[in-house]
């Protein structure tokens, strides 16, 4: 389970610039025997791995002491078709800017670095068989919950009770057993237990005694007006980093909840893709909080990054940064993501 944590970005920045360690905080009790993994570097279809691995040994956040481990469970190597659930308001352009990010995961024909290319990371884990994630991403339905069906103040299992007021909502709706997820997003009006303080985003599946069915899910919150310099870092920064820290980059689409929503939308859609039933790829012994394969790179979007530094970034003739291209011509700032080969986290565009 994803957590995302709102942590001070600088504390996380040096621990990640220091090589990681991660402290195993008690022993599990959850069944599971560890499995030694072989991943398939070369993965299925859109240029294979080639892109996630280079020559360099200099690598963001590299460490040998980050006990990345396999637990047997299953990847979503299938093609993800994505349910998506738009609670609150929301204006058109915003969720155009959403749609374009996660459509643009599988088209590769954007110029690089793209968000295809950061993807490819992604794609290099495998389940016991060896199948790979897939690169095959695509919104399968939308559904509009505009008049705040449960409220504006929500709870985890809140999440839950939406996701079954949808599947009611759409009689034509035929749950995907096989490779649909829900990605629920909320507005910048709606309060979530844990938001903010937290978490910016969590993935979990659902239970069936709420929802009738047992699926992936994550969540996602626009922090534009609740805590921007905690969720939507480094579009906001802290005021205790004022004053000769980092300075707050300007979000490539203009709007500072919404590029920040597009982060933690990627982060989450990563981990829940790589551990969809919490019990295959993590770090740590507790299956309730593990660290997964974004936790591990939370903060870093370029080369050099570390010690509340971002890392090198590009920036567009506006200069808003920017770090991946899109499709339709968008560009989007996304955290990196830790990669199992270079044992390190990895980028599209990454200059070693």
């Amino acid at each position: 389970m994803s957590r995302s944590e709102a942590a001070a970005p600088f504390l996380l920045f040096l621990v990640l610039s220091c090589s990681f360690s991660v402290a195993v905080l008690a022993a599990s009790t959850y069944p599971y025997k560890e499995q030694k993994q072989t991943l398939n570097v070369a993965g299925g279809g859109m240029g294979g791995g080639a892109a996630a691995t280079t020559e360099s040994k200099r690598y963001e956040g590299s460490s040998d002491l980050v006990n990345l481990r396999y637990h047997m469970g299953p990847v979503l190597s299938s093609p993800i078709k994505i349910h998506l659930i738009w609670y609150g308001r929301w204006a058109a352009s915003d969720q155009r800017v959403i749609r374009d990010f996660i459509l643009s995961v599988s088209d590769t024909s954007v110029p690089k670095p793209s968000v295809a290319q950061w993807w490819s990371t992604v794609a290099l884990y495998t389940d016991q068989t060896g199948a790979n994630i897939t690169r095959s991403v695509v919104i399968s339905r939308e559904y509009t919950d505009a008049g705040y069906s449960k409220g504006t103040r929500l709870t985890r299992l809140s999440i839950q009770q939406i996701i079954q007021h949808a599947v009611a909502a759409s009689a034509d709706r035929a749950v995907d057993h096989k490779n649909g997820i829900y990605l629920v997003l909320t507005s910048r009006d709606v309060a979530v237990q844990e938001f903010c303080r937290a978490v910016c985003g969590f993935h979990y599946f659902t239970f069936p005694s709420i929802v009738g069915y047992t699926l992936p899910y994550a969540w996602v919150g626009n922090s534009g007006t609740q805590c921007p310099d905690v969720c939507a870092y480094p579009f906001a920064v802290p005021a205790y980093m004022a004053g000769g820290g980092p300075k707050a980059l300007r979000p490539p689409n203009g709007d500072v909840g919404l590029d920040g929503m597009v982060s933690v939308i990627a982060h989450e859609l990563a981990e829940l893709s790589s551990n969809p039933l919490v019990n295959a790829w993590y770090a740590g012994e507790d299956p309730t909080a593990p660290t997964e394969i974004g936790d591990l790179c939370e903060g870093l979007y370029g080369t050099g990054g570390g010690g509340g530094y971002t890392g090198q970034v590009l920036s567009d003739r506006k200069g808003r940064q920017y770090n991946m291209n899109g499709r339709g011509g968008r560009k989007f700032l996304v955290q990196w993501v830790w990669s199992p080969v270079l044992k390190a986290c990895a980028g599209p565009n990454a200059l070693d």
